[in-house]
């Protein structure tokens, strides 16, 4: 075999002769002195090659090498590999897809394939290629636990719920586990067995805590009163020494919740203030910071004239402060056969964040960002009109979802201020990008941005703009529906009585969009005024 000191004089001979006679003839000599070794040379030197970020010498090495060797699986997966980087996603595919017909319990192999189908948003294919692995090998906790991990950053929670099942069937006891598939069935709905995963999980594992299953037990259920035994499991958790910071104010947050529920609200208040205080110091946010992103928002430069919209179907964003309903909406909307609910994207704040950093924006540019969004955003499961984005601070970038998408349309959720302002303070958020909700002076901040950046929108941009008011949502649902399906040229469909889609929900409205449309949270502030004077105070009714 090639050791480091024959590899590293390769190399020395492969620099001089590209000095002197171009690196293409020194890689066909190179290929040439190769050509009678064994596999392991070629992916030994490959390697090396790779160690000096010459990656197309290694490719050219590894395409040869998968020729002579078409059954070294080590020289296949390397050569994908590079191929991945390369961005040749169809050729590394059939490469690895090929591997796998040979070898399909190559655990390596399956994995990148399917972080190959992420890149390119093929979300369907992930789950399949995830599925498939485990029909054919038993393997250990951690690769399961990667899986179930890739799944669900996918959307595949169906897959990944029946791979913990299948895993817990078979005698697994890993906390971790267990944990995993309580967070999973609570976002597809599935209350009763969320709760019996979260407390093993509480039962056998002491961080268990900080995977906030405490809050996680109170958001699968609303409680009758004080005497459910939650009430004395939480108040245990809270005592113990072994929780941190960041687990103590989930659980502080999930004992105001319990609390909220039994309409015990002098009592709720004080968990929720004593949760915001501590979320507040493990966070840092600049007010000040957001006020001149709002303000170079109102000021933002021109940007190239649009895109040529695309074809067969359309983005369309639900946007609004979180909490203003737009869960409820994507959820309802996401009843009808011509609408997809994809949730919550990160993509587009992240590929605006790249724009701006890029100095100048061309037309090019916003292609390759457009190509991108869109992949994650279609996937490659449903072959509905409209796509649903219900990343709330999109209101952030309406002026650029116009330049890249001029077919789209824009859902604005709007709701009472005082709720708003209150929902947002007493939910416990996972995102960084509401670190602002610990702090009504900050919520106010946002609130009141949003609500410039929309109006500003609203005069500005080509873009339909329908705005749904929460209020009048819950208390006139059908109404509601039918003018907002009109607007998106939909044909007639009773959503209420339609069967929701199967899909996840994994923003804090999980339980709430799984019940019946009640307007109970209409007013909800008034509960609190007595105890939260900031809520008159800092917001408009």
């Amino acid at each position: 075999m090639l050791n480091m000191k024959n590899g590293a004089e390769r190399i020395a001979e492969y620099q001089r002769a590209a000095e002197q006679r171009g690196t293409a003839f020194a890689r066909d000599v190179l290929l040439a002195q190769l050509e009678k070794h064994p596999p392991e040379e070629w992916l030994d030197c490959a390697r090396l090659f790779i160690l000096r970020g010459d990656t197309l010498i290694a490719s050219a090495l590894l395409q040869r090498a998968t020729v002579l060797y078409p059954a070294s699986s080590e020289l296949a997966y390397a050569f994908a590999g590079i191929l991945s980087q390369q961005k040749n996603y169809p050729s590394a595919e059939a490469l690895l897809s090929y591997l796998l017909e040979q070898h399909p319990d190559d655990i390596a192999a399956t994995f990148l394939l399917a972080k190959i189908f992420k890149q390119q948003g093929k979300m369907h294919a992930v789950g399949v290629t995830i599925s498939a692995l485990f029909e054919h090998v038993q393997t250990d906790i951690e690769s399961i636990i990667q899986a179930v991990e890739l799944l669900d950053e996918c959307g595949r929670k169906h897959e990944a719920a029946a791979l913990c099942e299948k895993t817990i069937a078979a005698g697994s006891s890993d906390a971790r586990l267990y944990a995993y598939a309580g967070m999973i069935a609570i976002q597809l709905g599935n209350f009763e067995l969320a709760r019996e995963r979260y407390l093993f999980a509480l039962a056998h594992n002491p961080r268990a805590m900080e995977w906030q299953a405490p809050l996680a037990l109170t958001n699968a259920q609303r409680y009758r009163d004080a005497s459910h035994p939650d009430f004395a499991l939480l108040q245990d958790c809270l005592q113990r020494t072994t929780a941190d910071d960041k687990a103590r104010a989930s659980i502080l947050f999930a004992l105001g919740k319990a609390h909220d529920d039994i309409g015990d609200y002098a009592t709720a208040a004080r968990y929720f203030s004593d949760a915001n205080a501590m979320a507040n110091h493990l966070v840092e946010w600049s007010r000040k910071n957001w006020r001149r992103a709002v303000e170079a928002r109102l000021a933002s430069r021109k940007l190239p004239a649009p895109l040529a919209p695309v074809k067969d179907f359309a983005p369309l964003f639900i946007v609004g402060a979180p909490r203003s309903g737009t869960t409820l909406v994507a959820e309802l909307l996401g009843r009808h056969p011509d609408v997809c609910n994809r949730g919550e994207l990160a993509w587009l704040p992240y590929l605006a964040q790249r724009l701006s950093l890029a100095g100048k924006i061309d037309t090019q540019a916003l292609r390759e960002v457009a190509d991108t969004y869109l992949q994650q955003l279609r996937q490659d499961d449903s072959n509905a009109f409209w796509m649903i984005d219900k990343q709330p601070l999109n209101f952030l970038n309406i002026d650029l979802i116009a330049t890249l998408f001029p077919n789209a349309r824009i859902i604005h959720c709007q709701r009472s201020s005082r709720d708003t302002a209150l929902s947002i303070w007493s939910q416990y958020f996972a995102g960084r990008e509401n670190d602002f909700a610990y702090d009504f002076a900050d919520i106010a901040a946002v609130l009141q941005g949003c609500n410039r950046l929309m109006a500003h929108w609203k005069k500005t941009s080509p873009l339909p703009i329908h705005t749904v008011h929460y209020e009048q949502l819950a208390s006139d649902p059908q109404n509601t529906l039918a003018a907002l399906g009109a607007w998106l040229e939909l044909s007639e469909q009773d959503l209420l009585a339609a069967k929701p889609e199967t899909v996840s929900v994994g923003t804090s409205s999980l339980w709430q969009v799984r019940q019946p449309i009640y307007s109970r949270s209409i007013g909800r502030w008034q509960a609190y005024a007595d105890y939260i004077p900031e809520l008159k105070k800092l917001f408009s009714e």
